[in-house]
């Protein structure tokens, strides 16, 4: 391979060809390789699914506390993903607030 000339040498200092800026770093790859994932399109999926969640505590937060739409929302919510097994207890929202990829891969 030919020495770089000056120009092409620096233009490949801003290029880094380890990370790409679509594999969201070092964590995406722990967490195939940990459980085992198939495809990396199953960690776009979880990903996407926890975001969905975490949005709809978000809105379900801004509600007020007695209303009886929210308790019943909030109920639903947590008896779904504790019957899937993603959070260990059906406490209260802060555990939905805090869900990962691993979460649903366990």
């Amino acid at each position: 391979m030919r020495k770089l000339k000056f120009h092409e040498n620096k233009l490949l200092k801003n290029v880094d060809f380890l990370k790409y800026k679509r594999e969201k770093g070092l964590r995406e790859a722990l967490v195939t390789r940990c459980y085992h994932l198939v495809q990396r399109d199953y960690y776009k999926k979880y990903s996407s699914i926890c975001s969905m969640v975490q949005n709809l505590v978000h809105t379900l937060k801004q509600i007020d506390p007695r209303d009886p739409y929210r308790i019943e929302m909030t109920d639903a919510l947590l008896e779904k993903l504790y019957s899937m097994g993603v959070i260990t207890t059906k406490k209260s929202l802060a555990r939905c607030e805090k869900l990962s990829v691993s979460s649903f891969c366990r």
